[in-house]
């Protein structure tokens, strides 16, 4: 049997819960064959009330590790999670283009989880012009789809994350997945889905829940393990929609201060 794999190219997150480690660990789960290139190491300080230190790795090893997957085995889909500066997506950029990979994840990590500001403004920017147009499928929280598509504020409704889909699509990816959540007013966790035609909802359970380290770079992961085995971007999509789901409703208390999501649940759980 041939072993589909996949490329995460993000930060290490030391408390273990978001990601390359929640990348590895839903690769895994989803049996896809995973491998990572680290550009950037988070590590939290339990003295001063989990405050997040954020330590970029150089641009060229981020080059050398890419290289040794790219260039020396080969992916069926690769993914972005924190990218700390502009030159580290600008390298990340040209090895897209160059190795022809297929299917390409952009997950437009803007800010560490409990931190209330983007990390860079210049690297939100590069983001958006320069990787985004290179996505099959670019997803976006609201916070970060406010800041991609120039609507200046966080869509906090169906519409405006339809409007906030649409004017990210405008700037090339393929497909805008804009991840609503529970941070929508609606029945259920609510994503859009948007292909440049149809706007698509993608629906569950709704949990409440302070426990939801590492969501979004899971789910950001469980698609890109999806489009490894050659899904369709929405038949991923709804798979990994309720990958997430069952990780969020096993979600775990760590620390006083961050809950991980159990990204075993779906096959250790029954519901």
């Amino acid at each position: 049997m041939t072993k589909r794999k996949a490329l995460t190219i993000a930060g290490s997150d030391t408390s273990g819960g978001a990601g390359i480690q929640a990348d590895l660990k839903t690769f895994q789960e989803l049996e896809v064959y995973g491998m990572n290139a680290l550009t950037v190491i988070v590590a939290q300080d339990p003295d001063q009330s989990w405050h997040h230190a954020v330590y970029p790795i150089d641009a060229e090893l981020v080059r050398t590790q890419i290289h040794t997957v790219l260039g020396g085995i080969g992916v069926d889909a690769m993914k972005t999670g924190m990218l700390p500066t502009v030159e580290i997506i600008e390298v990340v950029a040209e090895k897209i283009k160059s190795s022809g990979v297929k299917n390409v994840v952009i997950d437009p990590v803007m800010v560490c989880k409990g931190e209330d500001e983007v990390l860079n403004p210049d690297t939100a920017n590069a983001l958006r012009d320069v990787l985004t147009p290179l996505a099959t499928v670019v997803t976006p929280n609201v916070f970060e789809a406010g800041q991609l598509s120039g609507l200046g504020k966080t869509p906090s409704t169906i519409d405006e994350m339809k409007l906030a889909a649409a004017r990210i699509h405008e700037k090339g990816a393929q497909y805008v997945l804009v991840k609503g959540g529970s941070k929508i007013d609606h029945p259920r966790a609510v994503d859009v889905l948007y292909d440049g035609k149809e706007f698509i909802l993608i629906e569950d359970e709704r949990i409440e829940t302070p426990y939801t380290h590492g969501a979004g770079c899971t789910y950001s992961a469980a698609i890109t393990a999806e489009l490894a085995k050659g899904a369709s971007v929405e038949q991923a999509v709804r798979t990994a929609k309720s990958f997430i789901t069952s990780a969020i409703r096993n979600s775990f208390r760590l620390n006083e201060y961050v809950g991980p999501t159990d990204h075993a649940a779906h096959r250790t759980v029954t519901s």
